[in-house]
């Protein structure tokens, strides 16, 4: 099968090398020279664990390839919108590029070939019919008979998303056309009965828990595209929920680790994103709820869960602010250091993250600030022009006369940091840990002052 695959961000890349390793000639197609010159030189476009291996041997083999022109469009038997869908200021999301895709997608189709148009990207309900009708109009064609549009919306995790991809726990299909059905099964056979994975063991990394054989889900392209925004709202709150108790918890001594541990026991509610934190943030969760929310407004049936976890999700931001408030008294004149500028380890994705809030807080009251990211400095940078803080190259380097330190992402290599040392560069030795990451570390014999988040002061 020959696949076309529309844009080379995080999804499309990941998209596209991962069929590519199953045995599909791929061509990702991307307006940005630079993302299309390192892929057809063997490199990742973005940082992910693994994907650039990945992508070296398919290009190598010759089963994957980019470009900036559609013409591989017209010999594909499935081409994949993977392109970004931004948020505009009123929380909807804005379908310039899935238009752009379509449009051009619709100028390429070859009318003696029937080709399955695939949304990958998390989209509003209805896009796969904007999508189709988009297509029509520039291509002349049908739908239904020379082409279809279905949605598949993605469940990558940043950081694992190979793991994902190739071990996923479900896969959903979203269109009732039997032609775009049967190509779709076809194409994702290899991944449900993984038995394409000869030869590949050396590039794909194996599942940190191992699970049961992944679930192939087909429903019709509306309620697949709801399924995406349901899903991650879901977890926001309860993400937003467990936070929420780690405030409880420290406000009567008790500890939000034991606590989120025994809920999670309970087979209905599970463990999975019981994790304290500074708050959920990041590409998809704040988009996604924010369209999800917009849309419920738009036809009368507000989501009022959803929209309580958004309001307690930046809540949760202020408090760790006031957390350093309270320890500093003021934050006039005073040097914070941050570990941490993604939304998550292992990722460069530093797109509405919590740093990006927090930071702009401490800005606001005073503070000079000085941080640092192992991969997310540059995105970060970039997106947060005006704020104007210190990025330093190593971790200990936030801490020359800091009187705090926050961690907000629990990368590793801040777990193996020399904190004794860094103690000598503080002003203040004070460690605020919103991740709980560091707290079995004997900070008491260090001279520190720690906090975690729904710990407890006495901790």
């Amino acid at each position: 099968m020959n696949i076309a695959v529309i844009g080379a961000g995080y999804v499309g890349s990941v998209t596209g090398a991962a069929f590519a390793a199953l045995g599909r000639r791929v061509t990702v197609i991307d307006s940005d020279a630079g993302r299309v010159e390192r892929i057809n030189g063997g490199q990742s476009p973005i940082y992910e664990p693994g994907l650039d291996a990945l992508i070296a041997s398919m290009v190598g083999r010759g089963l994957l390839s980019a470009s900036q022109r559609y013409d591989s469009v017209f010999d594909a038997d499935a081409v994949f919108i993977a392109v970004g869908t931004p948020s505009r200021p009123d929380g909807t999301a804005d379908l310039k590029y899935v238009k752009a895709a379509a449009d051009s997608i619709g100028a390429s189709l070859n009318p003696e070939r029937f080709t399955v148009v695939v949304d990958k990207s998390t989209v509003p309900v209805g896009t796969a019919g904007l999508v189709a009708s988009r297509i029509e109009q520039r291509s002349g064609l049908k739908r239904g008979e020379a082409f279809a549009v279905a949605s598949n919306p993605e469940f990558l995790r940043e950081g694992y998303a190979l793991e994902d991809v190739f071990f996923p726990d479900r896969i959903v299909i979203g269109t009732d056309h039997p032609e775009a059905r049967r190509v779709l099964r076809m194409l994702y056979r290899p991944l449900l009965a993984r038995t394409d994975y000869s030869g590949l063991a050396h590039l794909i990394p194996q599942p940190s828990a191992p699970g049961p054989e992944p679930v192939y889900f087909e429903t019709d392209e509306k309620s697949a595209e709801m399924i995406k925004y349901v899903s991650n709202a879901f977890l926001a709150v309860k993400i937003s929920y467990i936070n929420e108790v780690a405030r409880l918890c420290e406000a009567i001594g008790a500890d939000v680790t034991d606590v989120a541990a025994g809920v999670g026991l309970d087979s209905r509610i599970g463990g999975k994103f019981l994790q304290v934190s500074s708050g959920w943030s990041g590409s998809c969760f704040p988009k996604d709820t924010a369209e999800l929310l917009s849309a419920s407004r738009k036809y009368g049936s507000e989501l009022t869960v959803v929209k309580a976890a958004v309001d307690s999700n930046r809540s949760m931001h202020d408090y760790c602010v006031e957390k350093v408030r309270r320890r500093l008294k003021t934050l006039i004149g005073k040097r914070i250091g941050v570990l941490g500028l993604t939304f998550k380890p292992n990722t460069d994705d530093a797109r509405q993250t919590q740093a990006s809030v927090i930071i702009g807080s401490l800005l606001e009251l005073g503070a000079t600030v000085a941080a640092h990211d192992p991969q997310g400095t540059a995105m970060f940078k970039s997106l947060n022009p005006d704020m104007e803080i210190r990025y330093c190259g190593a971790g200990e380097e936030v801490a020359d006369g800091a009187d705090a330190v926050l961690l907000l992402t629990h990368w590793d290599e801040y777990a193996v940091l020399d904190w004794k040392a860094v103690r000598v560069r503080m002003r203040t030795p004070y460690v605020l840990d919103t991740r709980n990451f560091l707290r079995k570390s004997p900070w008491g014999e260090w001279g520190y002052e720690y906090e975690g988040m729904g710990i407890g002061t006495d901790r």
